[in-house]
């Protein structure tokens, strides 16, 4: 018979329905289970697996963010990520009363994952990481959370897999991990189908953690490797998901600054003011001449003046290279937006209002271009560099986990706010990139943004040949990738 201070406590009224009670009974045994667990001093093998965990959270969540955990227990884990403001929530006083101890720069909160009253905060990130699993409704733990959420939100997930059930309880039962109570063994698509009713969204989703004991040499490797490879990853203890809410976006009409990075394009430049298009509050053009053999930065100039009433700016490229000359662009920007055109008009200038359209109404956060899907005109793109433009989306989409058609697509679109923030960690895979396309899709996967491809038809150059040497850039960007794969992959 369920006890009547702990109906109140859990705010279920004494008449309650038969539901109610049934969740009172669960959370009550859940509660005194775990207080039982958190008052014992020993310790589990499972304290290796917890600072695994660890480490891919910091891969996740960047530092000084607002951050969120349901289910903190001691704490460790929200320290461990160094926030701006940390939150943990946990129904265990006996977890809580450690965190505070061990954390009193933190805040820990004593409530129940399904009624949440956390105030006017806001996070930019919310953890739950072990958790699901555990929980008696899990569409109502993500619908408790909204409150809580921006537009740019992201919420992190793991929890078990399916395929460790029996491992599991054979190591509980040896007491070799943390005892529990039955689980719910929820799958990748379960989990996914809970995000899609609760208005999120999936953006991510892997595993992780092969030998979650420490056998020295062995259990690293295994981990750092092959983990994160077929078939092997099939093994591993714990699913990983990175979601985002939904129709959270407020209205807004931005102004766009439109970046071209002219090198020897001179015959493309009076047709490109004529072709780019206005959008939002308002359109800047901003030319970026890059070392020009002909008389680009000439014409330039004298379109400008042709056109006192354009929004337009020319820049002389302080290095080499594209990516290079996009970030003096980007520098230079007053939009809201920011989007990159290739000067040689292979993509229509037109298709930007598409690019435009998805960031605005919240589609997508990160927008690229995809040559790859509609026929090109003839001698649009050599076949050895179509191979090479296959292989580079493959072994991208594989680094980062969404699929990526078209790296090298020239057309990219991302808000100004997005790129700061990549241009702030761009430290973290080095500074490179003479394109300047890597950087910009490794850093906005970095930041977990939401990635979405526009098929565009890829047109032949009409004047000039291409700035692309075939076998040094791609020796290059093989490089490129390799050491992505280390900083991303096999952290």
């Amino acid at each position: 018979q369920v006890e009547l201070g702990y109906i109140l406590a859990m705010n279920i009224a004494p008449d309650a329905n038969p539901y109610e009670l049934e969740f009172s009974e669960y959370q009550k045994g859940r509660k005194q289970f775990w207080d039982q667990v958190n008052r014992s001093s020993s310790h589990s093998w499972g304290a290796y697996y917890q600072k695994k965990l660890a480490l891919i959270y910091q891969n996740i969540v960047p530092t000084d963010c607002k951050v969120l955990e349901l289910g903190c227990r001691s704490g460790a884990l929200l320290h461990s990520l160094k926030p701006s403001l940390g939150m943990g929530v946990d129904f265990s006083e006996e977890a809580l009363a450690k965190a505070r101890k061990l954390y009193p720069h933190l805040q820990f909160l004593h409530a129940d994952a399904h009624q949440l009253n956390l105030g006017d905060h806001i996070f930019d990130y919310i953890v739950i990481s072990d958790l699901v699993n555990d929980l008696w409704d899990v569409q109502t733990v993500l619908d408790s959370i909204r409150p809580y959420c921006h537009a740019e939100t992201r919420i992190v997930f793991n929890f078990f897999s399916h395929a460790w059930n029996l491992p599991l309880r054979a190591a509980r039962a040896l007491g070799l991990a943390t005892p529990n109570l039955p689980q719910n063994w929820l799958t990748h698509h379960d989990m996914n189908n809970l995000l899609e009713i609760s208005q999120y969204e999936s953006l991510r989703q892997w595993r992780e953690v092969i030998a979650p004991i420490n056998i020295p040499l062995i259990s690293n490797f295994c981990n750092r490797y092959l983990a994160k490879i077929w078939p092997f990853e099939l093994l591993d203890i714990t699913n990983f998901i990175i979601a985002r809410p939904v129709d959270m976006q407020e209205k807004k009409n931005p102004s766009v600054s439109v970046i071209i990075a002219a090198r020897n394009e001179s015959g493309h430049i009076a047709e490109l003011f004529d072709r780019v298009p206005q959008m939002g509050s308002g359109t800047e053009i901003i030319f970026v001449e890059g070392n020009s053999t002909d008389d680009t930065y000439q014409m330039i100039a004298s379109e400008i003046a042709k056109r006192p009433h354009c929004n337009c700016k020319l820049l002389k490229q302080t290095g080499k290279g594209k990516g290079n000359a996009v970030r003096n662009g980007f520098d230079a920007a007053t939009g809201d937006i920011l989007m990159i055109l290739d000067a040689d008009i292979t993509v229509p200038p037109e298709d930007l209002t598409r690019c435009y359209n998805i960031l605005v109404s919240g589609l997508g956060e990160f927008v690229n271009g995809v040559r790859l899907v509609y026929p090109m005109q003839d001698e649009a793109m050599r076949f050895l560099n179509l191979l090479g433009n296959k292989f580079f989306s493959w072994a991208f989409s594989w680094l980062i986990g969404q699929p990526i058609r078209d790296t090298l697509c020239g057309t990219k679109v991302l808000w100004k706010t997005d790129y700061e923030r990549i241009a702030h960690n761009r430290k973290y895979f080095g500074d490179f990139d003479p394109f300047g396309d890597f950087d910009l899709l490794f850093g906005a996967a970095r930041l977990n943004l939401k990635i979405v491809e526009v098929p565009i038809r890829y047109r032949a150059r009409r004047y000039g040949e291409t700035n692309i040497s075939r076998w040094s850039h791609g020796w290059l960007l093989l490089k490129m990738v390799a050491f992505a794969a280390n900083r991303i992959k096999f952290t």
